[in-house]
């Protein structure tokens, strides 16, 4: 039986989380959340500006794919951060500390088995598979502006998505604003620590925990980069900047910044 999806609260997401985040906004339609907060970023918003949308049309996706999900089935958000006292360099830990919070969120709802695919994709599930994934974008004007991009599956999985799953097909819940509450509320205080160690990951727990929830950790993998060449290897571990180390076959060990990962097995 079909689950109907009730409308996102907007009364109940701004009182229980502005305090956290500086504002929360929810609009019927838009075509891309992270598109909206990136020219709001350039017209000043403030910091920890947080945009949903109840139905995205042209949402965007890591490697230039899309992220469009019926009105409903899950949730399309996005966050204005702008890390004041972190070196830019350390930026390349928010994606990562977003698909951490979204773990942390997703175990808190759900005792289903959940890690994370290198860098950021959730999965969920006795047979992992896809349940969220997180765009970081940087905007382009003078004053330091990161957007984080989140889409959650709840209700149900996207048709453009063969194989992803959503919280409901896994025992999980499906009020929608309970679950953003969580994310958000996950997500705060993981950037707040991260934001008061000045972005070193090894200040806090956040490089630690992030290895304990990534399943990539350990596994053969396959390492699509963008520009289309591939690597394989065993994924050791993520280092101080949040890329992958990969092991190859030859012993030669390589780090990677961005590429779509895929698990072939487990190591010996």
């Amino acid at each position: 039986m079909e689950r109907t999806a009730q409308p996102l609260d907007a009364d109940v997401l701004r009182t229980s989380l502005v305090g956290l985040w500086a504002q929360v906004d929810v609009v019927e339609r838009t075509g891309s959340t992270n598109a909206d907060l990136l020219a709001a970023a350039a017209a000043g918003a403030p910091d920890r500006s947080v945009l949903v949308a109840e139905h995205q049309e042209a949402g965007r996706g890591r490697l230039a794919r899309t992220w469009v999900a019926p009105p409903g089935s899950g949730i399309a958000v996005s966050i204005l951060l702008r890390p004041t006292g972190v070196p830019p360099s350390r930026f390349s830990w928010l994606p990562l500390l977003a698909g951490l919070a979204a773990l942390d969120a997703v175990r808190e709802l759900t005792s289903a088995p959940a890690g994370l695919k290198w860098p950021n994709d959730l999965l969920l599930g006795a047979e992992p598979r896809k349940v969220a994934g997180i765009l970081a974008e940087v905007g382009d004007h003078a004053r330091p502006a990161v957007v984080l991009g989140i889409g959650l599956n709840v209700v149900s999985s996207p048709p453009d998505q063969p194989g992803a799953t959503s919280l409901a097909a896994e025992g999980g819940p499906t009020d929608r604003t309970a679950v953003l509450v969580a994310l958000l509320t996950q997500l705060s205080r993981r950037e707040a620590e991260w934001r008061d160690a000045r972005g070193d990951p090894d200040a806090t727990r956040l490089r630690a925990d992030y290895r304990a929830g990534c399943s990539s950790l350990g596994s053969e993998v396959r390492v699509e980069l963008p520009g289309g060449a591939v690597l394989t290897g065993i994924a050791e571990d993520v280092d101080r900047d949040g890329r992958l180390l990969l092991l190859d076959r030859a012993g030669h060990r390589r780090a990677v910044a961005a590429g779509d990962v895929v698990h072939l097995r487990k190591a010996d």
